[in-house]
């Protein structure tokens, strides 16, 4: 082993060499950064373009671009542009063997401004990997109709592929996978518990949100942990140039933001806090919910290049927590809450190599306090330290390679009290090691490829080498005429920590988190892709992607536990497939967006096959925003989707209710109904449709900035079914007609 170790590090050392040696003569390298003039923020996804060789790339989400390969010891005209800001033309000398270093800042174009911006508008290389991939900025969400205020969580329901269950919840689903197959990254970090006020809200406020990505599915082999998809969230860096702030209210919560310059560096601190509940009644058929939450996040950005040259040192943390207090005794009471801080190191050197160390530690816990209620026992925490590295070597021919690795250490413990009366306390503590390499052949003009795995040493469930597993990957992107690309991904993914939630339940408060014990195989997906991407007619957007995605050993709570000594967990499995198309016309003032999914989704445990309750079939989105001018923009969008499946009841009986046991005293009640229910998930619930509206406005006053914004949910009051209440025999519907506006202030 380790001889062939050793002869395999030599091959790739000789393939490195000859390759350098290959491209690296007569070309140079032209990098840097854009960065806003008037804060220093990072400008991610803003547009380089070399004019004589119409040739160009986009910066990345840290404000950062490399373009190499390019002729050398020649003097060449630089664009650089972004959406919002005004285009700057530079000349740069391109010598010999040499990383020409281009730092750009760019200035607004005014507060008045007249564009909606679009990530579309980004320069796109002809061979990019990027399947399944949606790039989202702020602006695109705040310009969306709001439900009561702006949420980076509920703006994802507008992508083909991402579906909810229903208005009333930020959840969401990718692809026929279940909800916890979601991976969220808070400055890579993740977020065990991402949502507010029974998962109605998103924790993470977008005021302080830089850039996000989104993979549906096929996602790099830089992610891992969970099996559906990803979800990036970088914060913003702070203002380098002065100090400002900003104060917001909704009719939910009021807000605020301070960022500013430090030595060598910024900062930003951001805060959200609920002061009013009356709103949410709209959400739960007007009952009352006590709920009170807060989120705080903080990054301070350090950058000295006398003491680390082309680095970048950061440390951020996020804290939220939710409450829900009810007076009566008889109710249950709630609580969870997120601790996340971390530090990270980014550094680029001459060669170009890239590399980052990043550690950090992400907490959740949350609890459920039964009171006198029937309501079961539940106290969870999971505790996450983890250090990692990443490497970037960027060739002169334009492939790539990547490797890092990843060391977690996690406890996590569950104590409840299944539905038989069983208290379970499941611990446990264990490391996982793993390790990724990719490489990315981008050399080839119209075709690009990128391929790797990850290997995993141990896991968490028993914390040795036990057990290890790949997880392959690849990527590729062949654009066989100008306009028109084809896209295909495959690729093996593992999640070893689950949660434990009922499928059925209709409001989650929390999905408690455990390690997959050691009797179950950790679930795995399998994914393939295959999409084409054209641009025939100029500003209009075509993207077609169909799927299928299978899943084993996916794990849930065991309802036929009858005894202390049968397992709490078993394991099933589950596949979906489908074909997505998304249509956009973006030219400044309209941006249209057009979306339509038709996917099936199945799941199959006992031998016994079920659509898993957020299974739609047809599912059609259109956007249509307008900038006015003047700071006026206004937009609509409507939703459709066939109905999701539900339990249909078949009958209702008499049944006997023992007084008395031992004594075998008995009763035979009719006025206690007993409910005898058909298979599970059979029947389909009414389509849902809804159209929502939103209009805002942006005023300049002196130095004070003001962002006013009004939304209507639900224009046209339709009454779109949520559940039925078998106990009441009444219907509970959606969001009605509902009106909500918000303001800003900004120094």
């Amino acid at each position: 082993m380790k001889i062939f170790c050793l002869k395999f590090l030599f091959c790739v050392k000789i393939f490195f060499l000859f390759n350098i040696a290959c491209f690296s003569q007569e070309i140079g390298t032209l990098r840097g950064t854009v960065v806003d003039s008037t804060s220093r923020e990072a400008l991610p996804f803003a547009n380089i373009l070399i004019k004589e060789l119409n040739k160009g790339t986009a910066t990345d989400s840290k404000g950062y671009y490399t373009i190499t390969s390019i002729p050398a010891n020649k003097t060449y005209t630089i664009i650089v542009s972004y959406v919002g800001y005004r285009s700057r033309t530079l000349t740069a000398f391109i010598g010999r063997n040499k990383i020409t270093e281009l730092n750009v800042n760019l200035s607004p174009t005014g507060f008045e401004m007249q564009t909606i911006e679009k990530t579309g508008e980004r320069i796109k290389l002809e061979n990019e990997i990027d399947v399944s991939l949606n790039l989202i900025t702020i602006k695109e969400i705040e310009t969306l109709p709001k439900g009561v205020e702006t949420d980076i969580f509920r703006s994802l329901q507008y992508i083909a592929g991402v579906q909810s269950s229903g208005d009333v919840s930020a959840r969401y689903f990718v692809r026929g996978g279940a909800s916890n197959q979601n991976l969220v990254l808070l400055n890579d970090a993740p977020v065990y518990s991402p949502f507010h006020s029974l998962g109605l809200f998103g924790v993470v406020d977008p005021e302080m949100i830089k850039s996000a990505e989104f993979y549906k599915g096929g996602f790099p082999t830089e992610f891992s942990g969970r099996i559906s998809s990803v979800l990036r969230l970088i914060t913003k860096d702070g203002n380098r140039n002065n100090y400002s702030g900003s104060v917001s209210a909704s009719l939910l919560t009021g807000k605020f933001m301070l960022q500013g310059p430090i030595p060598d560096g910024s900062f930003i601190l951001t805060g959200r806090k609920s002061y009013s509940n009356k709103i949410l009644k709209k959400f739960v058929n007007n009952k009352n919910t006590p709920i009170d939450f807060y989120d705080l996040s903080f990054k301070v950005n350090f950058l000295n290049n006398k003491i680390f040259k082309n680095a970048n040192f950061i440390a951020h943390g996020f804290f939220s927590k939710d409450i829900l207090n009810y007076d009566d005794p008889f109710k249950e009471d709630f609580w969870w809450g997120n601790k996340i801080w971390g530090i990270k190191y980014y550094q680029v050197t001459d060669v170009p190599l890239f590399y980052e160390i990043s550690f950090y530690n992400s907490n959740f816990r949350g609890k459920v306090e039964p009171n006198y209620s029937n309501k079961r026992i539940q106290d969870n925490e999971i505790n996450d330290y983890t250090f990692e590295a990443n490497f970037n070597y960027m060739f002169d021919s334009k492939d790539e390679f990547a490797a890092g690795f990843k060391i977690t250490e996690l406890t996590s413990e569950l104590y409840l009290e299944d539905k038989r009366g069983f208290l379970t306390d499941i611990k446990t503590q264990g490391s996982s090691i793993s390790l990724y390499a990719k490489y990315k052949l981008m050399s080839l003009g119209n075709f690009g490829i990128e391929f790797g795995s990850r290997l995993n040493l141990t896991r968490l469930a028993t914390g040795t080498a036990g057990e290890y597993f790949f997880e392959p990957r690849i990527n590729l992107t062949y654009r066989f005429i100008p306009e028109v690309a084809l896209k295909l991904a495959w690729g093996v993914y593992n999640q070893e920590l689950i949660t434990i939630s009922d499928e059925n339940e209709i409001l989650t408060v929390f999905e408690p988190w455990v390690v997959t014990p050691n009797y179950l195989k950790p679930p795995q997906a399998i994914h393939y892709i295959v999409g084409i991407e054209s641009n025939f007619i100029k500003n209009f957007f075509l993207n077609l992607e169909t799927y299928y995605k299978h899943i084993d050993n996916f794990s849930t709570v065991n309802e036929r536990k009858f005894f202390p000594t049968d397992k709490d967990l078993v394991s099933g499995i589950g596949y979906s497939y489908g074909f997505e198309t998304t249509l956009s016309y973006q030219l400044d003032p309209i941006n249209i967006t057009s979306s339509y999914t038709l996917s099936w989704a199945f799941k199959k445990i006992y031998d016994e096959i079920y659509y898993p309750r957020y299974d739609s079939r047809h599912n059609l989105n259109f956007s249509f925003e307008l900038n006015l001018g003047a700071g006026w923009k206004t937009s609509l969008a409507w939703f459709y989707n066939s109905g999701y499946p539900y339990t249909q009841i078949l009958g209702y009986y008499d049944k006997l209710y023992f007084q008395d046991p031992l004594a075998q005293n008995f009763i035979l009640d009719p006025y206690l109904p007993y409910i005898s229910l058909a298979d599970k998930n059979l029947g389909r619930l009414p389509d849902y449709h809804r159209l929502d509206f939103n209009i805002s406005k942006k005023i300049q006053i002196d130095i004070f900035k003001f962002y006013l914004d009004f939304s209507i949910i639900n224009l046209y009051d339709r009454a779109n079914i949520f559940y039925y209440d078998r106990k009441t025999n009444e219907r509970i519907n959606m969001l009605p007609f509902l009106p909500s506006a918000t303001i800003k202030i900004e120094l």
